[in-house]
């Protein structure tokens, strides 16, 4: 994800972020459990003072479209019904556990396909 702020805008860098990244989720571009990144990397991708990301941060958390998991990171938030937050949460701690054990996408999905496509 790659996001532009216009320094001769009317509108403040930290509010541009911020409807970049909202704009962002509701496309897709930025699916639940994505991982944003850091506070201070996407201060210097932007070119602007770390406490203009974080502020970014904070407005977006406190409006629930990310969530802090502490030394984990910010990560877009999951949303829609319960149905949907733990089946998200599911995927989650799936694509976490695939990556520990050296999976490729690829291959996770493939697994995840096949698990979705056998009888029950």
């Amino acid at each position: 994800m790659k996001f532009v702020i216009d320094p001769h805008s009317a509108i403040a860098p930290f509010e541009q972020l911020r409807l970049h990244i909202i704009e962002a989720v509701r496309s897709g571009e930025l699916a639940p459990g994505s991982k944003l990144p850091t506070v201070r990397g996407l201060a210097d991708e932007l070119g602007l003072a770390p406490n203009t990301v974080a502020r970014t941060y904070r407005e977006l958390e406190h409006d629930e479209v990310i969530e802090t998991r502490g030394r984990k990171g910010s990560f877009i938030a999951a949303t829609g019904d319960a149905t949907h937050r733990h089946a998200q949460q599911a995927a989650t701690a799936y694509a976490d556990r695939a990556a520990q054990l050296g999976l490729t996408p690829d291959a996770a999905l493939a697994i995840v396909t096949a698990a979705l496509r056998a009888p029950r």
